[in-house]
C-alpha cells in the first residue's frame, strides 16, 4: 500500500509521516514551467494525497496543491486540506538562532500534532527542497524530538544544479547564504570566501534577492583576485535557463547584465 494513502490506525498508536515535498524553481517568475518536468509521479502523488500541510505562505501552497491537482487529482478539496504557515519567527530571525528555537518549539509540535494522531504530513517551501537554503529545518528537527518518520520526497535543489553546471569543486563546497549589501561588509564578506575558496579549494555557494543580482555580481568581480572563478546559474529549469562560470579577469573583459526578475545561485570556486 502507499505510504501517503495510509489510515490512521489508532489501535496500535500509529504514526504518520512528515514528507519533505519539493516545489517547482519558478516562484515568483513571470511564466512557470510544466510542474511534471521538475517533479516525479511519486512526489505529485504523495502531495496529492496529503490532508496536512506546513509552508511558508498559504497562498502560494494552494497555488502549488492546484498545479499538483492538475496532474493527480487532489484526495480532498483543497478547502477541506489543512494548511498551516510556520511561526513567524522562523522568516523573522531563522531556523537555527537559539531565541527563535525557543520561541517556536512548542508551536511547532503544535502544528506536528496530526502526525501523532496517524496522519501525514507535507512540509514543503515556496521554491525547491524545504529547508535547504529556505525555512523548515526546525520543523524536522522538532519532528526528530518526537520520534515522528521523516522522509524526504525527490525534487529540484538550485544549489546543487548549480554546482553540478559549474565545472568547480563538486567534493567540497558550502552553501553561505546571503551577504551584506554595505559595500565595505561585502568586501571583506568575499575576500574571507576567497581565502576559503584558496586554502581550501571548498566552493561557495550565494544566493541574494533577484532585484539585487547585479549589485553582488559586480561586487564580486570587483572584489575578488583575477584567477578566482565565479559562476552564475539563471532561472535554473526555465526556458532562459542559463549557466555561466568564467575567471574574473574574464568577466572583467566581458561583463553582462543579470535578469533582475530571476533567481540567481553565485559560485565562487577554482
Amino acid at each position: 500500500m502507499n505510504q501517503v494513502n495510509q489510515k490512521p490506525n489508532e489501535v496500535n498508536g500509529a504514526r504518520g509521516t512528515l514528507f519533505l515535498v519539493p516545489a517547482p524553481l519558478d516562484f515568483g517568475c513571470q511564466t512557470q514551467i510544466p510542474i511534471t518536468h521538475v517533479l516525479p509521479a511519486h512526489t505529485l502523488e504523495v502531495a496529492s494525497g496529503l490532508m496536512y500541510w506546513i509552508c511558508e505562505n498559504a497562498k502560494t501552497q494552494r497555488a502549488y496543491l492546484k498545479r499538483v491537482g492538475e496532474i493527480y487529482p487532489l484526495k480532498s478539496a483543497i478547502q477541506q486540506i489543512h494548511i498551516s504557515e510556520l511561526p513567524h519567527a522562523v522568516h523573522k530571525k531563522g531556523d537555527h538562532v537559539g531565541e527563535t528555537r525557543s520561541q517556536v518549539s512548542g508551536a511547532l509540535q503544535e502544528l506536528l500534532k496530526p502526525a501523532l494522531e496517524g496522519h501525514n504530513i507535507g512540509l514543503a517551501s515556496e521554491a525547491g527542497m524545504p529547508a535547504v537554503a529556505d525555512p523548515g529545518s526546525s520543523v524536522v528537527r522538532a519532528a526528530h524530538a518526537i520520534n515522528i518518520n521523516v522522509v524526504p520526497l525527490v525534487g529540484p535543489s538550485s544549489l546543487l544544479m548549480a554546482l553540478s553546471a559549474m565545472g568547480l569543486n563538486g567534493q567540497s563546497f558550502a552553501f553561505v547564504g546571503y551577504i551584506p549589501h554595505e559595500n565595505g561588509a561585502l568586501q571583506k564578506r568575499v575576500k574571507e570566501l576567497e581565502s576559503v575558496v584558496l586554502k581550501s579549494q571548498q566552493t561557495q555557494l550565494l544566493i541574494e534577492t533577484p532585484y539585487r543580482n547585479n549589485s553582488l555580481f559586480k561586487g564580486l568581480i570587483s572584489t575578488l583576485s583575477p584567477q578566482t572563478r565565479v559562476g552564475v546559474s539563471i532561472g535554473l529549469t526555465l526556458a532562459q535557463a542559463q549557466n555561466i562560470c568564467h575567471s574574473v579577469a574574464q568577466w572583467r573583459a566581458r561583463p553582462i547584465e543579470l535578469p533582475q526578475n530571476l533567481p540567481v545561485v553565485f559560485a565562487i570556486g577554482l
